[in-house]
C-alpha cells in the first residue's frame, strides 16, 4: 500500500496508549485481512480490512469507508491498528478525510514496527503483552459489519 502523501491529521500512539484509550471507551478497529485477524487480534477488536485479497493480489477495499460510516458514527472514538503500521496509517487518513473526528492510530500495530534489518523499532500490541483473542466477538467480524452496511 502506498503511503498517503497528505500530512498526518490524527494522533499516532503506542500499544500501551491504545489499551488505555480502550479503557476510556474507544473501540479498536483492526484493518488487517480477515485471515490475519483470525490468527490473533486485540481482544474486543472489530475487523474492517482496508485492503482485501483478490485474484490479482492485495487491493484497496473499496467498501472500507462505506462500512465504517454505516457501522460507526462520525464521532465514534476509534483506535485504528494493523500488523505493523502502514495500513493503519492509510486507514486513519481515509477516516479523517471522510469526517471521522475521534481517530487515533496505534502506530506499531499487532506485530510491531521493524526497521530494514528486521529489528523491532516500536513494540506492537502482542509483544506488549496486551489482551489477545483468536475469535471475534459477535457482531465484530467483517462479514457481519458489511451486512449491516448493506441494509
Amino acid at each position: 500500500m502506498t503511503q498517503p502523501t497528505q500530512p498526518i491529521t490524527h494522533p499516532r500512539i503506542t500499544a500501551q496508549e491504545a489499551k488505555q484509550k480502550l479503557d476510556e471507551g474507544y473501540v479498536y478497529i483492526d484493518v488487517r485481512t480477515e485471515d490475519e485477524v483470525d490468527a490473533g487480534h486485540p481482544s474486543g477488536a472489530f475487523n474492517v480490512p482496508v485492503r482485501v485479497q483478490t485474484d490479482t493480489g492485495m487491493q484497496p477495499n473499496e467498501d472500507f469507508v462505506a462500512v465504517m460510516s454505516a457501522c460507526f458514527p462520525k464521532d465514534a472514538k476509534l483506535v485504528i491498528g494493523c500488523k505493523a503500521g502502514p495500513r493503519s496509517l492509510a486507514a486513519a487518513q481515509l477516516l479523517v478525510s471522510a469526517g471521522f473526528s475521534n481517530v487515533v492510530e496505534q502506530r506499531a500495530g499487532f506485530a510491531g514496527a521493524r526497521d530494514a534489518f528486521g529489528s523491532v523499532v516500536d513494540v506492537g500490541w502482542q509483544a506488549a503483552g496486551l489482551p489477545v483473542s483468536r475469535e471475534l466477538e459477535p457482531g465484530h467480524s467483517y462479514d457481519e459489519l458489511r451486512a449491516r452496511a448493506d441494509k
